[in-house]
């Protein structure tokens, strides 16, 4: 068991304290958010999120990404510009035509758009680059699209869950271009929809404030970029029980437990990331030491004297580095549900609010954890979140702190026959930033004898990424 509680701690820690999307999610907030402003429309069926996008679709999202909605669809009716495709219907047309006329989408044929078609990954990421003012050729390749595209903190969450690419991831990659940067760094997609091409945002004022605040706070991490070394502080108070097998309420007693954590985290983003974390943890009156560090493709920790170690994956680490390039607060816009601003002096406080997303993030990280171990869904983790607040504390427009409050439960079971561990779990946690940049510097101890956890010679030796041939 205590192996089993040292890779769960190990993969919460990569995804949580490094925050990086590793998930499919049901983007239903972002999608309503979206509709706000017109830049999503649904059917009789809602927003159809669980569907495969066409390329007519795309194209529609694409004209009100460049605020051109109305125009296209005058110029299109007054017969100054006509549609060169026979495949595309009367809906469709006026969009298709303008991009065509700005030289900004081309068809499958001279004759045809392909507009039933679905609509991949890679084509509409060229599309919202090109939104965002940059080139084909000029500025990326049709092949390099997407990793282009990642270091500018736009993540295709469709490569991450490895499915098809559905209307949700689509209106994913939307989302986060809101409060991504134009190419020319003077102002950011939303506000230039707004400024420059007269968006109508009535109705959707809580978004614009709510992007604004998240840029805001992610501008605050720019200088912990290249590094960051915090003082961490959290305390705990669980609950545990547990349900027999064919049960659904706990059986036995339910025990209670507090416990506190106090430490230190490094982080280096910049080139191969790596990380050390050094905790003491207390509970009952009794404390034990524990270590984890990133390095290459492997993270390592050490709990009293066990001391274990599994691999990754570069692509995850590759992951890390682009997010922290571009993505420096510390959830995707994604996950918020919306972030408050108080000021008082010199000091600005933003109170960020999590949806849902946090939990579905969470959940397919346990999911790809117990697959690439082997183990069955029977015995897999499963976490709730009831409620997730993070306040950041930015004087002088640098972050100082962040501290979260959190309340979730969560299931695991050790095996198929000892029933289901019910968890319950509040906690309180702070950060303290004491050095960035380059006065941040990470040694590590000598691996050698850490053992494998995950893995064998016939089986997969990597979780959360690349999985050994």
């Amino acid at each position: 068991m205590k192996r089993f509680l040292t890779i769960l701690l190990a993969t919460l820690a990569l995804t949580g304290l490094l925050c990086v999307t590793a998930s499919a999610s049901s983007f239903d907030n972002a999608a309503e958010e979206l509709a706000t402003i017109g830049m999503l429309k649904g059917g009789a069926d809602g927003f159809a999120l669980d569907t495969v996008p066409t390329r007519g679709q795309a194209a529609i999202m694409l004209v009100r990404l460049y605020g051109a909605e109305q125009r296209a669809q005058d110029t299109y009716r007054s017969g100054r510009i006509t549609c060169p495709f026979t495949d595309v219907n009367e809906t469709t047309a006026p969009y298709v035509a303008w991009l065509a006329d700005e030289g900004l989408a081309n068809g499958t044929s001279e004759t045809t758009f392909g507009a039933g078609d679905p609509c991949t990954a890679r084509a509409y990421t060229i599309f919202l680059l090109r939104a965002l003012g940059y080139q084909d050729k000029e500025d990326f390749t049709t092949a390099g699209a997407q990793n282009f595209a990642a270091e500018l903190g736009l993540v295709d969450t469709s490569a991450l869950h490895g499915g098809n690419f559905l209307r949700d991831d689509l209106v994913a990659l939307t989302y986060q271009a809101l409060a991504t940067d134009m190419k020319d760094g003077k102002t950011y997609l939303l506000d230039h929809l707004i400024q420059d091409c007269e968006l109508n945002v009535e109705g959707g004022e809580q978004l614009v404030e709510k992007v604004e605040n998240y840029r805001a706070v992610t501008a605050s991490g720019k200088s912990l970029q290249e590094g960051l070394s915090a003082k961490l502080s959290m305390s705990m108070a669980a609950t545990v029980s547990t349900v027999a097998p064919g049960q659904t309420q706990p059986s036995g007693q339910v025990e209670q437990m507090e416990a506190a954590v106090e430490g230190e985290i490094k982080m280096l983003m910049k080139g191969n990331p790596q990380m050390a974390l050094d905790l003491t943890v207390t509970a009952d009156g009794e404390s034990e030491n524990v270590k984890m560090w990133l390095q290459g493709d492997w993270v390592y920790a050490q709990s009293g004297e066990e001391t274990f170690k599994m691999e990754v994956g570069q692509e995850y680490a590759d992951l890390l580095e682009a997010s922290a390039d571009k993505n420096n607060s510390a959830f995707s816009l994604l996950f918020v549900e919306d972030v408050d601003k108080k000021v008082s002096g010199d000091e600005v406080t933003y109170t960020m609010e999590l949806n849902n997303g946090l939990e579905n993030m969470v959940n397919g990280i346990f999911a790809q954890a117990f697959q690439a171990a082997g183990l069955s869904e029977s015995m897999m983790g499963k976490m709730n979140v009831q409620a997730f607040t993070i306040r950041y504390v930015v004087k002088g427009g640098t972050l100082k702190s962040a501290s979260a409050d959190a309340a979730m439960s969560m299931t695991i079971s050790e095996d198929e026959t000892a029933g289901t561990a019910m968890l319950g779990l509040i906690m309180e946690m702070k950060m303290d930033v004491s050095a960035s940049g380059s006065a941040v510097k990470i040694s590590f101890p000598d691996f050698s004898g850490f053992e494998e956890v995950i893995g064998a010679a016939d089986g997969p030796t990597a979780i959360l990424g690349t999985t050994a041939a």
